[in-house]
């Protein structure tokens, strides 16, 4: 799974520019020092934390990361769409196979 610079902030896309601050500055306040109180580093986490502050909260960066977004979700529907279609096609071949064949004709040919 792909996170979302949404996802570092634990955010909503529509979220507001305050409630973007709001989360990342509570989140810098939670994992301020690189480290949790367990000594685990989140250095790595802090890194996408920054990141995702520094796009989603200058304007004309968010549009074009939500466009990218949005392109990438398309890309992945159609994507599924087209396994579902070719599964579906698959399962109506089989059916079809299945009902060409009487079911005594193996028989007759083993005879």
């Amino acid at each position: 799974m792909r996170y979302t610079y949404y996802d570092y902030l634990d955010l909503a896309p529509g979220a507001t520019p305050a409630r973007i601050e709001a989360a990342y500055l509570a989140l810098l306040e939670r994992f301020g020092y690189g480290t949790t109180d367990a000594g685990q580093d989140m250095s790595g986490l802090l890194m996408q934390v920054h990141a995702a502050h520094d796009v989603l909260s200058n304007p004309e960066a968010r549009d074009r990361y939500d466009a990218t977004l949005a392109r990438e979700e398309a890309m992945a529907d159609a994507e599924l769409k087209a396994t579902l279609d070719q599964a579906e096609a698959c399962a109506r071949h089989r059916v079809q196979d299945s009902t060409a064949w009487p079911s005594d004709a193996f028989a007759a040919i083993a005879a």
